[in-house]
């Protein structure tokens, strides 16, 4: 089959070179100004080992394909999609937070979106270059199935991904939700890893019950999500993890604070649950950016 994926950093990189690995006929989207000097191979380098691939590059896609892959920041997602002139067979979106699924569908149609999530620790080291630090668990809604079921049945036989069908989209991607904000929020405002977290008792303290505040709203807006399971995934964790926005922040990115956070406070203003924790930690948060521009 045909892909194409828009938004190559460190997921959307990893993604691709994945999918090439296993066979597939994968072209990347880049922004125009990156397109003459970007590099003829992929790299993704692997616990264990390295990967190549071929790297088809082109600032807008004008072809049809069959699964059009996103992975841009939240923010950067409504500019992203002028690139797209053509129109793919299904849309498989990875971002974080939940309010993109909405401009998709309105974009691309109902049935033509696969809810999607991907947990992992990536970094871009350079165009083309890209390193995975941790296990990838990749989550797709079982609407894309039939279309993407051997695909991610290669990924994990092949490079070892963690995949699976859900049939709840909304426990899906509040799932994810539940986990990557508190974590993200936590890791930016107190600038610790994972391990820094958990030696701190009161940061420990607050990462839970910002879990208990996100799967509140989560369980509120009709998903099905364990605060004890969310927990349990994040103490299993590696002590070295950082969350993305982490790395954002100290390398002066803009960081998607709306999109992963904005989803809770709002979702606890709709269904009267108080998030506390998350919104101090949003506060927080842009007073140290402020601090820093």
């Amino acid at each position: 089959m045909k892909h194409a994926v828009l938004g190559v950093g460190a997921v959307g990189g990893l993604t691709a070179a994945a999918l090439e690995f296993v066979g597939e006929d994968v072209i990347l989207m880049v922004r125009p100004e990156k397109l003459a000097g970007y590099p003829e191979r992929l790299t993704l380098e692997q616990p264990d080992r390295t990967i190549t691939g071929a790297a088809h590059a082109v600032s807008k896609l004008v072809e049809p394909v069959d699964v059009l892959w996103i992975a841009t920041k939240t923010y950067q997602l409504q500019s992203a999609l002028e690139a797209v002139q053509a129109s793919p067979g299904i849309v498989v979106p990875l971002l974080n937070g939940v309010d993109h699924m909405s401009t998709l569908r309105a974009r691309f149609g109902d049935d033509s979106v696969v809810a999607g999530a991907i947990a992992v620790e990536a970094d871009r080291s350079g165009d083309g270059h890209f390193v995975q630090r941790s296990m990838v668990r990749l989550s797709l809604a079982a609407n894309g199935e039939p279309l993407l079921g051997r695909i991610l049945n290669q990924l994990q036989q092949s490079l070892g991904f963690i995949c699976k069908f859900v049939a709840d989209e909304k426990t899906l991607l509040w799932t994810k939700l539940s986990f990557l904000a508190p974590f993200a929020l936590l890791t930016t405002a107190s600038g610790k890893d994972k391990g820094g977290i958990f030696a701190d008792v009161e940061w420990r303290s607050a990462l839970y019950d910002a879990i208990s505040e996100a799967t509140s709203v989560a369980n509120a807006s009709g998903a099905q999500v364990e605060r004890d399971k969310v927990q349990l995934i994040l103490d299993g964790s590696p002590a070295t993890m950082r969350s993305s926005m982490l790395k954002d922040f100290l390398a002066r990115r803009e960081l998607e604070l709306d999109g992963i956070g904005g989803p809770i406070v709002r979702g606890g203003e709709k269904y009267g649950i108080p998030t506390p924790v998350t919104k101090r930690l949003m506060a927080e948060i842009e007073t140290k950016v402020s601090a820093k521009t």
